[in-house]
């Protein structure tokens, strides 16, 4: 597998919407919106809560464990600097808290099915520390 660490790739488009996510995934976490009004978690970030349209959003940090929806093995990547990585996956994560992100999945695409259990795993990739996700072991807590 490619260190991704060395990938020359160009990096998330950083907002103050979305800048309370990208400084918990840099600390290894996994942070996502939390509605104070209807108790649900949001993700992607958004300035309202888009369940029961309260102004109540607050960021909180997730457990990290959910199941792999969906995921496609990109031979052709869209972007130069990931073609050392290719092939590689991204798949689509439901977190056990309820919101689904679209991410790098951190496998051989021959040792995944959709309904796996997956675990955060942030990693350096091009110098950043990106939220990715990994097949879930027995040793990992929920």
């Amino acid at each position: 597998m490619t260190d991704l660490s060395t990938l020359s790739v160009a990096g998330p488009i950083r907002e103050p919407l979305n800048e309370p996510f990208w400084q918990a995934a840099a600390r290894g976490e996994l942070s996502v919106q939390h509605c104070n009004a209807c108790g649900r978690h949001v993700f992607y970030p958004r300035p309202i809560c888009p369940h029961c349209w309260a102004d109540a959003l607050s960021w909180t940090v997730v457990g990290g464990h959910g199941r792999l929806k969906s995921f496609s093995e990109i031979w052709k990547p869209g972007h130069p600097g990931w073609i050392p990585a290719a092939p590689y996956l991204v798949g689509l994560v439901e977190l056990a808290e309820g919101p689904t992100l679209l991410s790098h999945i951190l496998a051989p695409e021959n040792d995944v099915k959709i309904g796996d259990p997956v675990v955060f795993a942030p990693t350096d990739i091009g110098g950043r520390i990106l939220p990715c996700f990994r097949k879930r072991k027995a040793k990992d807590h929920e």
